[in-house]
């Protein structure tokens, strides 16, 4: 079995929605992210100011209270919420307190958000993977979509029920990740020779879930069809690309939904899965801002590059209207 390459500019242009005067603040989109840690503060600024650039009203991050400030800094349009908490800082007989509080906190603001990203940045910390399971249980209650990289695969990677049979969940891993997915569901090693079938025996055994796998063509599958985007892209791999496309899937995610929800048997597109029309545009969206970035750049491009590039490369190919 073949993937089919998708023409990602029209679902692009499908999906965008118009902008007019009639709209309010958070119907183009209310993203959030879940990550940041002591370590890691660059990967959750990334993927929320990359939402934001892509067009989404309003960008969270929630994270650490060392790394709040950290990403705070970094941009004023973020909205920065320190709830999380690592093991480090918790005694022990305090942590169901603790968990209970993080878990409340995230709940005041769950209901608004279109879609949650969780990953990028997290970290391994044991106390804080707990919490954040906690989140993505409480956001499939909620029906919310949920997009997973990072340090959020390797969440569920070990923990499957987390995302298994959930239809709005999508995981995007790169080379690496993509291999232990492998071999946790499938017991077996990453088969090269019959790439395509193999992606969609793995979104089929976690149960519906659609996977963007990373690589020179990005490979999206909903356990039913298989697309590949290969369009654009660049020689560069800097790090934080993965972050940058994490936030754009799930701004478009969020607009495909919308889409569907508003236009029924009318649309005029074939797949009517958001996950899936959300990965492909995302996923054509960081390319195309990639090869441009690259072009004027060249070696030392890096990921602030590609995220100034997003917006032209969203008005190159669904241009706002005056």
């Amino acid at each position: 079995m073949q993937s089919v390459e998708v023409d990602a500019e029209n679902i692009i242009r499908a999906i965008t929605p118009a902008l007019d005067s009639s709209r309010h603040k958070g119907q183009a989109g209310n993203i959030a992210v879940i990550g940041g840690c002591r370590e890691y503060t660059g990967a959750p600024y990334f993927a929320a100011i990359s939402a934001l650039k892509i067009g989404a009203d309003l960008s969270h991050v929630f994270c650490t209270k060392d790394a709040a400030h950290v990403i705070k800094s970094y941009s004023p349009e973020l909205i920065v919420h320190p709830v999380l908490e690592e093991s480090y800082n918790v005694r022990e007989e305090d942590k169901k307190m603790i968990s209970s509080k993080v878990l409340a906190e995230v709940d005041k603001w769950i209901e608004r958000f279109n879609c949650l990203v969780i990953g990028p940045g997290l970290g391994r910390d044991p106390f804080l993977l707990d919490c954040v399971s906690e989140i993505m249980r409480h956001a499939r209650q909620s029906n919310i979509p949920i997009v997973i990289d990072g340090d959020g695969l390797f969440l569920v990677t070990n923990n499957l029920d987390l995302v298994s049979g959930y239809a709005l969940a999508v995981l995007t891993p790169n080379v690496n990740e993509y291999k232990r997915l492998v071999q946790k569901v499938l017991s077996s090693e990453v088969n090269d020779e019959d790439a395509t079938q193999q992606v969609l025996s793995l979104a089929k055994q976690i149960g519906g879930v659609t996977i963007l796998k990373k690589g020179k063509s990005d490979i999206i599958n909903d356990g039913d069809t298989v697309k590949s985007v290969s369009i654009y892209g660049s020689p560069r791999r800097c790090g934080g690309q993965g972050d940058i496309l994490s936030g754009s899937v799930a701004v478009f995610l969020s607009w495909a939904r919308q889409h569907i929800e508003a236009a029924g048997p009318d649309s005029n597109l074939s797949c009517k899965n958001p996950t899936v029309l959300g990965s492909i545009a995302g996923s054509a969206m960081m390319r195309k801002a990639a090869s441009l970035a690259f072009s004027n750049k060249k070696r030392s491009t890096v990921t602030g590059d590609i995220i100034e590039c997003l917006g032209k490369s969203l008005e190159d190919i669904c241009p706002a209207s005056s």
